[in-house]
């Protein structure tokens, strides 16, 4: 097996989670990133009915239990998480850093487990939202959940075999899954990977990204199945009150990790600036790789499992800062706006 991988970040690209040295991190070319004007980046994904079958079949139980594996040919299939679902809801604004989300509710519905295939040939995954939109077919995640830094048309930049299974659990598919029709990102990821890296342009504020789902077999448009969480584009708060969302995997790599996302994994708490990444604001939270591209959710009503995405799962404390743990967002601005723009005028 190779010891690297292409993207991001290196020997753990299946692990799905920014490390970065404080070093390094003092050195990030912010400057450098603003220089040129942002645009959207584009990918087509499965555009005909033969890719979207394929993908499907592709994507079977004992595949989505091992996809983040950096060994899957001798990972032993994880353990289901069996956790008693609790149809009481949680009691409002109560911290949370890190549980099996038992809840139910809309967002167990709307968040789910979207997988891909680097372009070695092995899998990964991260954690994606259907949110509201024109064209009921739009999901948010992370841009590293998708590509590395290159030029968007350069082997290997792209991800592939991309999958969105909303509400996975232990390894089924309740919802059904659904292809990506295509993808958008920020231009700043179209640049020479020997002069900037993943992690630069993540603390420069450009992790976010958004998909078009295909439809269901069935014909339906994603949101008409699975419903879809609000979505805003605003200055954060300091101590706003979030709650995060994700499909943590370390297990699979650290057997003394506490999650092989079999089962969505909850947090909740005030949300503070990272001290190294003052662009990226987090909660006390333990989850890892895997969660990448989750919702942080504001104004999250726990009755009903209706939020607000205000932003995506891009960090943990040890490239932001902060107390240990803490798990860090890419807020949703301007420049996640206008990917926003562009998906939902998109026909699925």
């Amino acid at each position: 097996m190779p010891t690297t991988r292409r993207g991001f970040p290196g020997s753990i690209a299946a692990a799905a989670a920014f490390l970065l040295s404080a070093a390094t991190t003092a050195l990030l070319p912010t400057t450098a990133l603003a220089a040129e004007p942002e645009t959207i980046t584009t990918h087509s994904g499965a555009t005909t009915q033969q890719e979207r079958q394929q993908i499907d079949a592709y994507w079977t139980p004992a595949r989505m239990k091992l996809a983040g594996a950096l060994v899957p040919e001798i990972t032993p299939l994880p353990a289901d998480d069996n956790t008693p679902d609790d149809p009481q809801p949680l009691l409002a604004n109560m911290p949370d850093p890190g549980a099996t989300w038992r809840h139910g509710g809309a967002v167990g519905t709307s968040v789910g487990r979207l997988f891909f295939t680097f372009s070695d040939g092995y899998d990964g995954s991260c954690t994606a939202t259907v949110v509201h939109s024109a064209n009921r077919s739009t999901v948010v995640t992370a841009a590293h959940c998708l590509r590395g830094v290159g030029a968007p048309t350069a082997d290997g930049t792209w991800n592939h075999h991309l999958y969105f299974v909303p509400g996975y659990r232990n390894g089924t598919k309740p919802l059904g899954g659904f292809t990506i029709k295509s993808m958008a990102t920020s231009s700043r990821w179209n640049t020479d990977p020997a002069k900037t890296t993943s992690q630069d342009i993540a603390v420069a504020g450009h992790d976010a990204a958004f998909l078009v789902a295909n439809p269901s077999a069935a014909g339906q448009r994603i949101a008409d199945v699975t419903g879809s969480q609000n979505i805003a584009f605003a200055q954060p708060v300091q101590d706003e009150f979030i709650h995060t969302f994700g499909y943590p995997k370390g297990k699979l790599n650290d057997p003394t990790a506490p999650y092989a996302g079999s089962r969505m994994i909850h947090c909740a708490g005030p949300t503070r600036p990272g001290p190294k990444a003052p662009l990226l604001w987090g909660e006390r939270c333990d989850m890892s790789s895997g969660a990448s591209g989750g919702p942080h959710l504001a104004r999250f009503n726990p009755r009903t499992g209706l939020g607000t995405v205000v932003g995506v799962t891009t960090t943990t404390d040890e490239l932001a800062g902060g107390p240990t743990p803490t798990l860090y967002a890419t807020r949703l601005g301007d420049s996640a706006h206008r990917l926003y723009r562009w998906a939902q005028t998109q026909t699925p």
